[in-house]
């Protein structure tokens, strides 16, 4: 897939469907993979309701879907649980008018949302990985770790290992 950004701390590409399972199957170095829903500036609290309203989350979720802010971070301005609330109330108005319901069961699939603020600019997306990709429990044994695996993976990539020797770690 073709990069089209690469930020602290994120990579975006553009794909479909198909992408996003296989990038949460193949990707040795990323936490998460993620659908951006929207991005804009806000200075205030109402810009950031009104632009996480003016979102089109019906093209997201459906109407039975639970959807709530996981993770919400923010350099500046606002604090976790402020934008938390404001992003669901926004939300919830939202699908009011485009569903017609003044009251949603939230019994369906799970659609957790995470709003990143940096510099006044607010990134909000879907989050389609579940646990985190390094805590999938392919292992039956854990324990804390220095490094996670997604690390790890990152810095055997740096080398120029490429399974044709044998990979010694005198750390180890």
């Amino acid at each position: 897939y073709e990069i089209t950004k690469v930020e602290d701390g994120r990579v975006t590409f553009e794909g479909d469907e198909e992408a996003i399972c296989r990038a949460n199957i193949f990707l040795r170095t990323a936490e998460r993979v993620m659908i951006q829903v929207g991005r804009f500036k806000a200075t205030t609290f109402e810009e950031l309701f009104q632009g996480i309203k003016n979102l089109p989350w019906e093209e997201y979720i459906p109407e039975d879907g639970k959807f709530w802010v996981k993770k919400a971070s923010s350099i500046k301005l606002f604090s976790p649980s402020d934008i938390q609330s404001i992003a669901k109330k926004a939300m919830v108005e939202r699908m009011k008018q485009k569903y017609h319901k003044e009251w949603f069961k939230e019994d369906g699939a799970a659609y957790p949302v995470r709003i990143f603020l940096l510099k006044d600019e607010v990134t909000v997306a879907l989050d389609t990985s579940g646990d985190s990709l390094h805590k999938r429990g392919y292992r039956t044994m854990t324990s804390k770790a220095p490094l996670t695996e997604t690390l790890a993976a990152s810095l055997i990539m740096l080398t120029p290992w490429r399974k044709d020797r044998i990979l010694v770690d005198p750390f180890c």
